[in-house]
């Protein structure tokens, strides 16, 4: 058993906050980030150049590292709209050719 650090009741060892006086008694970590979890440039070039690869990855570090799947994930979705544009962009360029005939 331990102790609260606020009224000094006698409190489980896992309580997060005192039953008795209300007071938390662990600091939460409100972004989960690890020392792992930097949210590099890398893990963005590597979602913008496979897409897939950054799907997953943001599907499967969304809990355990955000910032790394952050970056996966903004990555793949500026692939995606590079790709959407440049399809605008290359129809747009053949229908115009296509209508000077």
């Amino acid at each position: 058993m331990a102790y609260c650090k606020n009224c000094g009741q006698e409190i489980h060892n896992d309580a997060v906050i005192c039953p008795h006086c209300g007071v938390a008694q662990k600091e939460l970590s409100t972004t989960g980030t690890g020392p792992n979890d930097v949210g590099g440039i890398g893990w963005g070039l590597l979602g913008f150049c496979v897409p897939v690869a950054g799907l997953v990855l943001y599907l499967i570090w969304k809990d355990d590292k955000p910032l790394n799947a952050k970056a996966a994930g903004i990555g793949a979705l500026a692939s995606v709209g590079v790709a959407i544009l440049v399809y605008i962009i290359y129809f747009v360029f053949i229908i115009s050719i296509l209508g000077a005939y």
